[in-house]
């Protein structure tokens, strides 16, 4: 059982949160914080395996804890960390890359996508406990890192590159491609809505949001609403500049 800590400043959101966590197999909710002191507390006590950690905090800042949280000294290496934030800027995408986080979540979301996230994390987690003397080519699959010769390892991506998280079952970097294209073409604030990233795109309005939902995922898109006169609001995509590349 992965045992969940969920913190959250607003009680609301965190109670969502956890029943979220609560109706995945194989998750429950070890404990919940509002603040990033009762966090780094409940974190000693509990001994949590997953930390779903806001930014926003009323004390310390949610990097300040997930770097305490992940740093050097913290026994067994600390608890693995999902950020989900409202902060959609890219330096706090990038430290919380840096930091270690597992996953970077933008609020708002709908459900099914911490579902997902979940999801990935447990059956990354199974492989990684499962691994024992691992050859190149079975840790080249688990990172989602390149073989020597340059060729693609099964199931990486430049995106994998670009965020250090694969493209999951069902997208191909090629249709990557195409979809980021037509969200750079959006970068004038305005952002781009799922059918119009379709119509540039020449792909069906649900793939396209397939797509542009993962970016969210990973960090490299950030999602806000727009609400109209009647019905749902709609959702418009921006692109998020990535990290500076690592010089050497």
């Amino acid at each position: 059982m992965i045992r969940v800590l969920v913190v959250d400043d607003d009680p609301m959101v965190a109670r969502l949160h956890g029943t979220l966590v609560a109706r995945m197999p194989g998750f429950e909710v070890a404990g919940v914080a509002h603040t990033g002191a009762a966090a780094l507390a409940r974190v000693r006590e509990l001994v949590p395996d997953l930390v779903l950690l806001d930014l926003y905090l009323p004390d310390l800042n949610g990097l300040e804890v997930l770097r305490r949280l992940r740093g050097d000294g913290v026994p067994g290496g600390g608890p693995d960390v999902l950020v989900i934030t409202a902060a959609r800027d890219a330096a706090s995408v990038r430290a919380a890359r840096h930091g270690g986080a597992v996953q970077y979540i933008v609020k708002p979301f709908e459900g099914r996508l911490l579902s997902e996230r979940l999801e990935r994390y447990a059956r990354e987690r199974r492989e990684f406990e499962q691994l024992s003397a691992p050859g190149q080519d079975e840790l080249d699959r688990v990172f989602g890192t390149s073989p020597a010769d340059g060729s693609r390892a099964p199931g990486s991506t430049a995106l994998a590159t670009r965020t250090g998280t694969a493209l999951p079952k069902g997208l191909t970097e090629q249709t990557s491609a195409l979809v980021r294209r037509a969200l750079e073409e959006g970068a004038d604030g305005a952002g781009v809505s799922a059918s119009e990233c379709a119509e540039r795109s020449g792909l069906s309005r649900v793939s396209a949001r397939r797509y542009l939902e993962h970016f969210v995922a990973t960090g490299t898109a950030t999602v806000t609403l727009r609400y109209g006169t009647a019905g749902r609001p709609e959702r418009r995509y921006h692109r998020v500049a990535g990290p500076p590349a690592a010089d050497g």
